[in-house]
């Protein structure tokens, strides 16, 4: 048995050893002292190695599910078969450390709910996103559906592998679930191409050119996110205005490396809003910029949901800008570990509705007790989706 720790770990292992003995395989089809023989045996020597810390990587953790001593791994190195079958039969060898099966009855039920399509803004209406990991199916998110009307700006909350950022790429259609998203009546997975112009993502690191001029760098989104048959002085126009509007006029032509945080979080902005996009989603901008310039940021995304966008916002600090903000969505790990929808409404609500008075408070409700958290997360959401029904009814 390998420990829940090491899981991962025994998976590449697999995967390392496979592959070294493949290449040894491989070293019969070629004379000795080929080039391509040669080759081959120095393959297998780096799976071999990769594979040998791997190994122990895998013991420390067998160590530790048993609480033995580390020195175990030596005896595991050199007679592998022989120490694991002390270990598998000898009775004095118990796991200290055991994985509980969870009870299905503990786990949530699906709430039965659909979100109906709106012509004006953001439907989402997702069964599950899965994934195979290693020859088993994992469920990610599941039962999640909403509306959100053009004009609000949305803040996204949920702990550790509650499944935020997975939801946004399903949402952008970057990474499909079985789903149904559709903003302003168009079907986002079914016209891909032509809509996915009409979604703005700034990831959490940027991805820009640090030797670029600011103004190269947004001539390069245009170039991309802009219709083919703009003129260059409507491009160039589009460029002014953009750059205009987020401070950046003054330093167009200074080099990427050699701007601020703050100046860079908004250009990294600036390259997605070029397209004047109806959903705009960021994952923490704020990331790295002190209070004062994370406000002004927020305060600009604020005036872009003003003006009819949908803005959708992961951020680590939200009670600092919660004011700024008309909607929450609470994402929650249930009792399987699997993504679901605990809250969707106004943050007022969503206060009474956990019964806290701050964001960071209904956080800590939700999270598994594990985690620091009250272990909440499976009641939230099954009273989030009876109140969806009864509403609905």
């Amino acid at each position: 048995a390998v420990s829940v720790e090491r899981e991962e770990e025994g998976r590449t292992y697999c995967i390392m050893m496979a592959c070294g003995y493949l290449a040894n395989l491989s070293q019969i089809l070629y004379p000795e002292g080929t080039t391509l023989y040669i080759l081959l045996v120095a393959i297998r020597l780096v799976f071999q190695i990769a594979a040998l810390v791997y190994a122990i990587r895998i013991y420390l953790g067998l160590c530790d599910m048993y609480g033995r001593s580390r020195r175990w791994i030596l005896a595991f190195i050199l007679f592998d078969c022989i120490t694991s079958f002390i270990w598998g039969f000898n009775k004095d060898f118990q796991p200290k450390k055991q994985v509980k099966d969870v009870d299905p009855e503990q786990i949530a039920a699906v709430s039965g709910a659909t979100a109906e399509a709106i012509t004006d803004g953001l439907t989402v209406n997702l069964t599950d996103r899965t994934v195979i990991d290693f020859f088993r199916k994992r469920v990610l998110l599941k039962d999640i559906h909403l509306s959100i009307p053009k004009g609000r700006m949305v803040l996204l909350l949920g702990g550790s592998g509650a499944g935020k950022t997975t939801f946004l790429n399903a949402v952008t259609g970057y990474e499909k679930a079985n789903a149904k998203i559709q903003l302003n009546g168009g079907d986002i997975y079914s016209n891909y191409e032509t809509m996915k112009h009409d979604i703005g993502f700034v990831p959490q690191l940027d991805l820009m050119r640090g030797n670029d001029t600011v103004q190269m760098t947004l001539r390069d989104a245009a170039a991309i996110r802009l219709p083919k048959n703009l003129s260059r002085t409507e491009r160039n126009q589009r460029i002014h205005e953009v750059l205009d509007r987020f401070g950046l006029l003054s330093v167009r032509n200074h080099l990427v490396e050699k701007l601020s945080g703050g100046q860079r979080k908004r250009l990294s902005i600036c390259m997605e809003l070029i397209s004047d996009p109806n959903l705009f989603i960021l994952d923490e901008p704020d990331s790295g910029l002190d209070g004062v310039v994370a406000r002004n940021l927020f305060e600009l995304l604020r005036s872009i949901a003003d003006e009819g966008k949908i803005v959708i916002v992961i951020t680590h600090t939200p009670d600092h800008v919660i004011d700024l903000f008309d909607d929450v969505i609470v994402l929650a790990k249930d009792a399987g570990r699997t993504g679901r929808l605990a809250w969707y409404g106004p943050v007022s609500e969503a206060y009474e509705f956990f019964g806290k008075t701050s964001m960071e408070e209904i956080l800590l409700s939700i999270n598994q007790k594990d985690e620091g958290g009250e272990g909440r997360a499976d009641e939230f959401v099954e009273k989030y989706g009876q109140m969806v029904l009864s509403k609905a009814g």
